[in-house]
């Protein structure tokens, strides 16, 4: 049997205690071998043209040069998979979202007490999330250039402040996991404001930062986009993200609304929110006009919840294709279950839903 190849880690972080506690780590796994370490993203640099590392464990807030000053350097000259070390704040949250849009592959929250960074709930995620970071590898994915803040012409804005945007009686719901917050800027800040459907996700986060996601997408879009709050009426030209710690359930009202319910019961699949409890609950509406999407991510979340939705209702399901996403194995699961009305490229995603449910 192959041998696999060892992989390679570089860690960078300010902290001489957090370089040490994150090298034993991942020293303690045979699949990983520590090849340096740096006190800053300027040290960092030099260290990635050295030692040609196969993933990066880099700090956000660091002197000389900070993490995400480097991400933008590292990415422009030396493409390297890179994962986040993120303090839990409202500015780290911000910070994080930032440094997934310019293409780092995950993150991992710095517990607030950092002796509790050698914990084994910590040490596993870590681990986990440099294996899978390293196994992306250095390829280019599909180049896109997203919409900035600035790009959203006063006219889009105006008619998102005066559309009238109606109970919704179409739905799109977007389920997706790693790679998930860039790929999402690839898609709602292009579609219309005046869109036929209200629009729910489920993004797996951690809670406190699916509001900085959900806030950052707003600026960037046409349509509406918050953090998913219970009792929310589902509007058209609105998107509603899942918090980070809640399952969002999609219910239905007498007269026909859709609302949102949010649940703190158990994760599913070790997800919470999970994909698969938002498409089952889209099983148990009323038949209307459905587009189900899923986009980049590990594992299958959202497969078993389609197939059920199938059995129940009509629904036109997209899945994105393997070449732009991140992670292809959340669409994998839905295509090779053969569930996928269409595979597309994460480009076309907005223009086949908007194509699929026309605009008011």
């Amino acid at each position: 049997m192959k041998m696999e190849k060892t992989k390679k880690v570089l860690i960078i972080d300010d902290s001489a205690f957090m370089r040490r506690v994150i090298s034993d780590i991942i020293s303690s796994d045979s699949r990983f071998e520590v090849v340096g370490t740096a006190s800053n993203g300027k040290e960092g640099l030099e260290q990635v043209k050295a030692l040609n590392p196969d993933v990066i464990s880099l700090d956000v807030q660091m002197p000389v040069m900070d993490g995400l000053t480097m991400l933008k350097k590292l990415q422009s000259t030396m493409p390297t998979p890179v994962v986040m070390m993120s303090t839990l704040t409202k500015e780290g949250a911000k910070e994080t979202i930032e440094a997934l849009e310019l293409g780092a592959i995950d993150f991992l929250g710095k517990p607030s007490n950092i002796f509790k960074v050698n914990s084994e709930e910590v040490k596993v995620e870590l681990l986990e999330k440099l294996f899978l970071a390293a196994n992306v590898g250095k390829r280019k994915v599909v180049e896109m250039k997203p919409p900035t803040a600035s790009t959203i012409i006063s006219s889009q804005k105006a008619a998102k402040m005066t559309t009238k945007q109606g109970v919704s009686n179409k739905l799109v719901a977007i389920g997706t996991s790693t790679g998930g917050p860039r790929a999402l800027q690839y898609v709602l800040p292009y579609l219309p404001s005046n869109i036929d459907a209200g629009i729910v996700v489920v993004q797996h986060m951690p809670p406190g930062f699916t509001k900085s996601l959900a806030n950052r997408l707003d600026q960037l879009s046409s349509i509406n986009v918050k953090e998913a709050e219970h009792g929310d009426v589902i509007k058209n030209g609105w998107a509603y993200i899942a918090p980070g710690d809640r399952h969002l359930i999609v219910g239905e009202k007498s007269d026909g609304t859709l609302f949102i319910e949010l649940s703190n019961e158990e994760p599913v699949g070790g997800h919470k929110p999970a994909v698969n409890v938002m498409m089952r609950s889209i099983a148990k509406l009323r038949q209307r006009e459905y587009v189900g999407v899923i986009m980049t991510g590990m594992g299958a979340d959202g497969t078993l919840g389609l197939k059920e939705l199938c059995g129940q209702r009509n629904i036109h399901i997209v899945a994105q294709d393997e070449a732009s996403c991140v992670v292809y194995g959340m669409p994998k699961s839905v295509v090779e279950a053969g569930l996928a009305n269409e595979i597309v490229s994460l480009n076309k995603i907005s223009e086949t839903i908007t194509k699929k449910l026309g605009v008011l």
